[in-house]
């Protein structure tokens, strides 16, 4: 099953999801504000209030000083801390901009950029708005979902612009803990998101990627959203490492062009990323408590071939004795629980469902029962 993203005729999920009659458990949902995961309120409102008491107009095209100085901060605390100065970081309104951003910097129409061939469903439409071919190289599901360097190297060629790194990967998970020896080789532009990094869970920690691969250019794309939980006030940045800098100056120019992110949040924000760390290990909890739950109740389960992530919070659980996974997902659906198909994320080698351990987690003990009993029938 090969998903078109240029169809927008339903498909038949989402035909079963429509027709649903009763109530299916979802499975699937990532957005922490369905979920009961709310950034405390009482911080948000302190914070607004500092701006409304001072509002004043100042748009810089990198973003304001103290909001970027509170960035630098959390890059000094992250394991290994990276070294950033206020020259080196830019604010958006999400990383999804960024990284449309970073597109208009470094290609033009004809121009190719790499990406996992498994991925979340966004990097398809960005390269077809900016006219660039999106290729794929491969990630490998028995070592961990690591790149596979050999396809890497040959998706290159003298018209590839960027290559993207997602850390922790969505869905598989896969964290990058060690420079890569063929980004080196190349010296291709890296552009890394790692939206997920606060989420490490078989392993201690989530390198930031720019300190890894010092000498090669490397765009870090993080933001709000997923941090802290805060999808709806738009946020995100680029960090850039010193072999990235040069790239500044017309970088600047276009963030100027659009000055999208609201200095309302900018304003916000050295306060959010100060009460933190305590959020954040309540969502760390959640999520790995659910893969605990899951994990008993799935790892020997006689249908399911049981992997758990590096980090993030997505389970991407390979189905045995299935071999048309929207044909699956249709059926459990039509019995009560709602999980995405691997095709979702163009997996097409094996069946997969994925499964948000971010999901509230009454209904995610009663959605993996049902799922287990189902899968048994």
């Amino acid at each position: 099953m090969v998903f078109d993203d240029t169809d927008l005729t339903p498909n038949r999920i989402e035909m079963a999801r429509r027709a649903a009659t009763g109530h299916f458990i979802d499975l699937t949902s990532s957005n922490p504000t369905q979920q009961g995961l709310l950034f405390p309120p009482n911080v948000l409102e302190k914070a607004a209030q500092k701006y409304w008491l001072q509002r004043r107009y100042e748009p810089n095209p990198r973003g304001l000083e103290s909001t970027r100085q509170a960035i630098i901060e959390y890059y000094a605390q992250r394991n290994p801390a990276l070294a950033l100065t206020l020259d080196d970081i830019f604010i958006t309104a999400s990383t999804s901009e960024a990284y449309s951003l970073l597109f208009s910097l470094l290609t033009a129409p004809g121009d190719n950029i790499l990406g996992p061939n498994v991925t979340y469903p966004l990097f398809e439409y960005l390269a077809d708005l900016h006219h660039v071919e999106l290729r794929t190289y491969e990630l490998d599901p028995t070592n961990n979902w690591a790149i596979d360097q050999a396809s890497l190297l040959a998706a290159a060629d003298q018209n590839t612009r960027a290559i993207l790194l997602i850390s922790p990967h969505n869905p598989t998970g896969s964290i990058i803990s060690e420079p890569i020896a063929v980004l080196n080789q190349l010296g291709i532009p890296l552009i890394c998101d790692e939206v997920f990094a606060p989420f490490a869970l078989a392993k201690p920690y989530v390198p930031p990627l720019g300190g890894l691969h010092p000498n090669v250019p490397v765009f870090q794309l993080n933001g709000i959203s997923k941090l802290l939980a805060l999808p709806d006030l738009k946020l995100g940045w680029i960090a850039l490492n010193q072999a990235a800098q040069r790239y500044a100056e017309r970088l600047e120019l276009i963030n100027d062009t659009f000055l999208s992110c609201s200095t309302l949040i900018q304003t916000m924000l050295p306060d959010l990323l100060h009460a933190a760390p305590a959020f954040i290990d309540h969502m760390l909890d959640r999520v790995r408590a659910n893969i605990a739950y899951a994990r008993e109740h799935l790892a020997q389960h006689r249908r399911l071939i049981w992997s758990e992530p590096d980090g993030g919070y997505y389970l991407f659980l390979q189905v045995r004795d299935e071999f048309d996974d929207e044909a699956l997902v249709v059926r459990l659906i039509e019995q009560g629980v709602l999980v995405h198909p691997g095709f979702f994320f163009d997996w097409i080698d094996d069946c997969r469902i994925m499964l948000s351990a971010l999901t509230e987690p009454q209904q995610w003990q009663a959605g993996i029962q049902k799922l287990a009993q189902i899968l048994s029938i």
